[in-house]
C-alpha cells in the first residue's frame, strides 16, 4: 500500500494529541449488538470549503463475464455525493484550514487523457531522468504516441490486456503511457517473479502483449508457450540512452552478466517497435472512466495472486485526493517552480504508479527513476546531483538510508515531502530521518484495492503521530467488528473504507469479491485497527499476522516498533509459532547492527518492556531478513 501521513499544523489541526494505544476489546460476537449502537443516519458531507463539488463512489461492483474489451458496470459517478453509515466524520474536523472534504468532478474521462494533457502543458519540462538521461514531457508524449500506434497495429483491441515488466526505466512511462492511450489495459508484472508466479499472473490476467526487460527474458521463455501472449516487446538497459546505451548493454549484458541466454521467437526490440509505430498513426481511443485501466496484482499474500481490478476513475480519484493533501506540505515550504520526485519504489507497485507516476506527471514534475534501490552508494549518488523535493518510500528503505555515512551529508534543504508507506514506519526511523535531514516522515497507508491512498497524516505538521493520519478528501473509513458492526471510537476491529478510489472487485473472482466488500459499499482491508477521537487511524496489525497467546492478542507490530528502538538492533520481524501450551507464542528474528549484541541482551530488553504473554519466546539471529522487492519484511518466508 501506500502511505502518507501528515501532522497537524494549521488551524484546526494544531496540537493535535494522539492517545496512546487502547486496549483491544474483543469484537462483539455475531448476532450480539455492538458496543455502542450502531450508527443508521446517512448524513451528506459537509460542503467542501473551497467549494469542491461532492465526489462519487464506488458502488458494490461486479467481475465482468469476460476477459475481453471490459466496460465494467458503472459505479456511482465522482459528481455523486456519498451516503454513508458513518452518522458522524471526526476526522474532518482535524483537517488542515482550506482543505476540502471532497474533491469535486474529475477533469478527465481517463488517465490517457489527463496525461496527454500533462504533457501539452508542460511539453519543455523533463519528465523522467534515469541514469543521467532525462526525455521531456513533449517526448514522452511523441514516443508513448508511437508506442500506442505499434501496439494498434498489432490488433491490440480496446481493452486487451498488456503486461510491463520492467523496473524503474525509461521505457517504462512510455509503455504505461501508450498502453492507456491505446485503450488497453495494463497488467503490471514483478520483474522478479519466479517462472511459476510469471505464468499465473498472464493466464489469469488473459495478457496478450508484454513489454520486458531482456534481463528478465529467460523466465518469459520458459512459460510464454503456456499463456495467451503472442505479442512480445523486449527492451534493454541502454535503450533510450543514444551512444552510451551501447556501452551499458555491454557492461549490462557482458561485464556483469545480468542477463541470462533467453529466446522468443518473433520478438520485437523496444527500439524497433518505435520505428514502427513512428511510420503510422496513432487513433486515440475512446476511454471512459468506468473503463479498465489496471489489473494490479496483490501479491498473493494471503493466498494466489489477485488481480485488483482498477478503473480510470479509481486512479484519477486518488490522484485527485493526494494532489489536495500534499499541497498542504507547501504551507511550510514554498512549492519550487519545477518539483523533483525521487522515485526509488519500482513503477510496477501501486504506491509509486500513482504518487510518482501519474500524480508526479500531473503536478508537472521531474521523477528521478532508480533503477535498483537496494544499491544504497548508487542512490545516494544520485539523490547527490540535484536538489529533490519529494520523496516516497518505505521504512525498510529509510532505514537503510540513514546507515549511510554520504546520506547523512547531502544536502536536504530542498525536501519539503518525504512519503512512508507500504509499511509502518517505526518511530526510532523517523526520529532519525528527521535528525539527519531536518524533515519529518509523513506515514499513510493504502492498498493496491484501494489505488492506493486510504489515510494520510498532515503534510504540514512535523509531528509523529504513530498513526497512519485521516481519511483523505471523499473516503469514509469505518471500523467494524467480525458481525460488520460499527465499533466506538477508540475500540479495535477491522478498517474497512469507502471511497471513489476503491476497486471495482477482483478479476475474474466474484466469490472472492463478494468476501471483502460489504453491501453498503466498504471494502473489508484485512487490517485491524482503530480511530481515535481526533479521527486519526492507528493499525494494529494484520489480521492474519495476530497471533493468539492463551487467548491474548499479540501484534507483530507492536513488538518489532519495541524491539526497533533497542541499541544494536538493525532490523526485526516477529511471526507466531505453535505452542503445546499456548496455543501459539512470539519467536523473534533480529539483524545485528552492533555484532556483540547477546540473546541475553536481547530478552533482558524485551523483560523491561513487554508484558510476560507478549515476550518472545524464540529468538533467532540472522544476517537478513527476506523482503519483497520494495522491501516489505516478509513475514510469511519467515513462516516457513
Amino acid at each position: 500500500m501506500a502511505r502518507k501521513p501528515k501532522t497537524a499544523g494549521n488551524g484546526g489541526a494544531d496540537g493535535i494529541a494522539v492517545p496512546a494505544t487502547p486496549k483491544a476489546r474483543k469484537p462483539a460476537a455475531a448476532g450480539k449488538a455492538p458496543a455502542a449502537p450502531k450508527a443508521t443516519a446517512a448524513k451528506k458531507p459537509a460542503k467542501a470549503t473551497t467549494g469542491a463539488a461532492p465526489a462519487k463512489t464506488a458502488e458494490k461492483p461486479h467481475a465482468p463475464a469476460k476477459p475481453k474489451a471490459v466496460r465494467l458496470p458503472k459505479a456511482a459517478a465522482p459528481s455523486i455525493p456519498i451516503e454513508s453509515a458513518v452518522v458522524e466524520k471526526p476526522w474532518l474536523k482535524s483537517y488542515p484550514t482550506g482543505v476540502p472534504a471532497e474533491i469535486g468532478p474529475l477533469r478527465f474521462a481517463s488517465l490517457g487523457d489527463l496525461l496527454a494533457d500533462a504533457c501539452r502543458q508542460y511539453a519543455s519540462r523533463p519528465a523522467f531522468t534515469c541514469m543521467d538521461k532525462t526525455i521531456s514531457y513533449a517526448e514522452l508524449e511523441r514516443k508513448s504516441a508511437t508506442f500506442a500506434a505499434f501496439l494498434q497495429s498489432r490488433g491490440l483491441a480496446k481493452g486487451a490486456r498488456v503486461a510491463l515488466m520492467m523496473p524503474n526505466v525509461l521505457q517504462y512511462p512510455i509503455a504505461l503511457m501508450a498502453v492507456l492511450r491505446a485503450g488497453c489495459t495494463v497488467v503490471n508484472v514483478n520483474p522478479l517473479y519466479t517462472p511459476r508466479e510469471l505464468e499465473h499472473q498472464l493466464k489469469d490476467s488473459g495478457a496478450e502483449a508484454i513489454v520486458i526487460l531482456e534481463n528478465f527474458a529467460s523466465t518469459l521463455q520458459q512459460v510464454v508457450a503456456r499463456t495467451a501472449v503472442k505479442h512480445i516487446v523486449v527492451a534493454a538497459m541502454g535503450d533510450l540512452l543514444g551512444l552510451r546505451g551501447l556501452l551499458v548493454n555491454f557492461v549490462v549484458r557482458r561485464v556483469r552478466k545480468m542477463v541470462p541466454a533467453w529466446s522468443l521467437p518473433g520478438h520485437v526490440r523496444f527500439g524497433a517497435a518505435l520505428k514502427t509505430g513512428a511510420a503510422l498513426t496513432f487513433r486515440p481511443a475512446k476511454v471512459g472512466p468506468d473503463d479498465l485501466a489496471f489489473l494490479q496484482y496483490t501479491g498473493g499474500t494471503t493466498g494466489i495472486a489477485k488481480g485488483a481490478m482498477l478503473l480510470h476513475r479509481n486512479i484519477m480519484a486518488n490522484v485527485a485526493q493526494n494532489a489536495i493533501w500534499v499541497d498542504e506540505a507547501y504551507t511550510v515550504k514554498p512549492k519550487p517552480a519545477h518539483q523533483v520526485f525521487i522515485c526509488a519504489l519500482p513503477l510496477y507497485h501501486i504506491f509509486a504508479l500513482t504518487v510518482n507516476g501519474v500524480m508526479g506527471l500531473q503536478q508537472g514534475a521531474e521523477n528521478v527513476l532508480i533503477p535498483n534501490p537496494r544499491d544504497i552508494p548508487g542512490l545516494v549518488k544520485e539523490l547527490a546531483k540535484r536538489p529533490f523535493h519529494i520523496f516516497p518510500g518505505l521504512n525498510t528503505l529509510f532505514n537503510a538510508l540513514l546507515q549511510n555515512d554520504d546520506f547523512r551529508q547531502l544536502d536536504f534543504s530542498s525536501l519539503s515531502l518525504t512519503l512512508g508507506g507500504g509499511m509502518a514506519v517505526q518511530e526510532s526511523v523517523a526520529r532519525r530521518w528527521q535528525q539527519s535531514t531536518g524533515g519529518h516522515i509523513t506515514e499513510g497507508y493504502g492498498l493496491s484495492e484501494t489505488s492506493p491512498v486510504v489515510t494520510a497524516n498532515i503534510t504540514s505538521s512535523p509531528e509523529f503521530t504513530g498513526t497512519i493520519g485521516l481519511p483523505l478528501p471523499s473516503t469514509e473509513v469505518a471500523i467494524r467488528d467480525d458481525a460488520g458492526n460499527d465499533l466506538p471510537l477508540d475500540d479495535v476491529g477491522e478498517i474497512c473504507i469507502r471511497g471513489p478510489q476503491v476497486m471495482a472487485g477482483y478479476w475474474k473472482r466474484p466469490d472472492e469479491t463478494e468476501k471483502v466488500m460489504t453491501p453498503d459499499g466498504f471494502f473489508r482491508s484485512g487490517d485491524v485497527g482503530f480511530m481515535n477521537q481526533k479521527g486519526f487511524v492507528k493499525i494494529v496489525d494484520r489480521k492474519k499476522d495476530m497471533i493468539l497467546v492463551s487467548g491474548f492478542n499479540v501484534y507483530p507490530n507492536e513488538l518489532e516498533e519495541v524491539l526497533a528502538k533497542m541499541p544494536g538492533v538493525l532490523e526485526v520481524a516477529v511471526i507466531g509459532v505453535p505452542d503445546e501450551h499456548s496455543g501459539e507464542v512470539p519467536k523473534l528474528f533480529v539483524v545485528r547492527k552492533d555484532p556483540e549484541l547477546s540473546e541475553d541482551a536481547v530478552r533482558d530488553f524485551c523483560r523491561e518492556n513487554l508484558t510476560g504473554y507478549k515476550r518472545p519466546k524464540y529468538v533467532e539471529f540472522r544476517t537478513e531478513l527476506p523482503k519483497s522487492p520494495v522491501g516489505k519484511i516478509l513475514r510469511r518466508e519467515l513462516r516457513g
